[in-house]
């Protein structure tokens, strides 16, 4: 019996890997087929078949492994994402957005080949309107970019996740950082979008040229798109709320005799309605530059149960033998573990994964999230069926299946739809 087991297994195997060899050699086909087609799109200069172009092109700031794309394109406009998204279609080729490469969840990994969509060269401000508060980029455009754009109008776009990342990038994740205590994070701040499907069809979420600070009309479309890590379309223009910058800002240094005791100090501040803008920033900053090789994870609890996940996630670091702080915007529930990884060190990598798994849970465990703001990625879709139930997920599946039917669009991120 249990060798004619592993003699079905061995073949199944084997069939296997013939299948995924055809499939392989068919898209490296197609490929060759549709360059010429990209290059009377976007011009010679705007396809990349470089190895070295399509390593940078396939791996962000997370831990997980360089997944290159088949082939890089640059385009200059949304017609001609349109006209590149057809001929992917037309070919069953995946696409994969890629806007700065800052994300932190292994998000613009081309799991499954295809063609890479670089999003550089579409770097303008289109529209701003001072007197209504609100801009619409294009998604080459970044924060400091935006910010130093806007630098004499009196206004700033407040939502700042730590890297300079693309405003489209950070719609499409769903970003916040530091501010979101007060100014709320990409969900909150976004009014509209421009989103090329994965047929080349273009459509606007809140409808062409709309930008109203709020509505009842509809679904929420701009928040289906907000979050969905270009799984769903790909995010050529965002509307986007902007502040007036603060007359003052006044910051200060606090000493406190323990975890609990610090964490509770943020949440009575809170609750007695001081407006806050950042709370551990500057800590923050210090640790995403000197630990370049660190691997980063976040949760997200109710402020309630803030001081006791931080004071159980201090004891598993211990435990766990992993050096690394906790920091992060402590006033809105979200926390940052930064923890260094030797990558040659298998047990150390093994250890760091089973921490953020029990971190995750211990966070679901209380009534909070497995992200508050990296994302899914492929590092947490495991985690996401925890957290929402397989009922949600089915709708989630649904709606995927309904804007992207053959699966091309960022395929293999945030829902599970078969190993990549």
């Amino acid at each position: 019996m249990a060798s004619d087991v592993f003699v079905l297994l061995k073949t199944y195997n084997n069939s296997t890997k013939v299948d995924l060899t055809h499939d392989l050699s068919a898209q490296r086909a197609a490929v060759d087929r549709v360059l010429s087609a990209f290059r009377s799109i976007c011009g010679p200069d705007g396809v990349s078949l470089g190895e070295a172009v399509r390593e940078q092109h396939g791996k962000d700031e997370s831990v997980h492994k360089c997944r290159p794309p088949d082939v890089v394109v640059f385009p200059r406009c949304v017609e001609e994402v349109s006209a590149l998204a057809k001929v992917c279609h037309d070919h069953n080729l995946p696409i994969i957005p890629f806007g700065t490469g800052t994300g932190l969840e292994g998000g613009v990994g081309a799991v499954k080949g295809g063609v890479c969509f670089s999003l550089r060269n579409m770097d303008q401000v289109l529209d701003l309107h001072p007197e209504d508060f609100d801009v619409t980029v294009e998604p080459g455009v970044t924060r400091k970019a935006l910010n130093a754009y806007l630098r004499d109008t009196g206004l700033w776009f407040p939502v700042d996740p730590g890297a300079d990342a693309s405003l489209c990038g950070m719609a499409a994740t769903s970003a916040s950082g530091t501010n979101a205590v007060r100014y709320g994070t990409m969900r909150e701040n976004t009014l509209n979008l421009e989103v090329v499907l994965s047929d080349g069809r273009i459509i606007h979420t809140a409808g062409k040229g709309r930008r109203p600070r709020k509505t009842s009309a509809g679904y929420n479309l701009t928040n289906l798109f907000v979050g969905s890590e270009g799984t769903l379309g790909i995010i050529t223009k965002t509307t986007l709320r902007l502040y007036g910058i603060p007359e003052a800002m006044v910051s200060a240094v606090c000493s406190f005799p323990s975890i609990q005791a610090a964490v509770d100090s943020t949440v009575q501040i809170l609750q007695a309605g001081v407006p806050i803008a950042r709370i551990g920033e500057e800590e923050r900053e210090k640790n995403r530059y000197r630990y370049l090789t660190a691997y980063s994870t976040d949760v997200c609890v109710p402020l309630s149960r803030l001081p006791q996940i931080i004071v159980e996630t201090k004891e598993d670091l211990l435990e766990s033998r992993l050096t690394g702080p906790i920091a992060g915007h402590v006033g809105d529930g979200n926390f940052h573990c930064l923890m260094v990884v030797d990558p040659n060190d298998p047990d150390e990598q093994h250890r760091v994964h089973l921490f953020a798994e029990r971190l995750a849970r211990r966070a679901l465990a209380m009534g909070g999230t497995c992200t508050g703001e990296h994302g899914v990625g492929l590092g947490k879709r495991v985690l996401l069926q925890e957290e929402v139930g397989p009922l949600a997920i089915q709708v989630m599946q649904g709606l995927k299946e309904t804007l992207d039917p053959k699966n091309l669009m960022n395929p293999g991120k945030i829902l599970l739809q078969g190993d990549p």
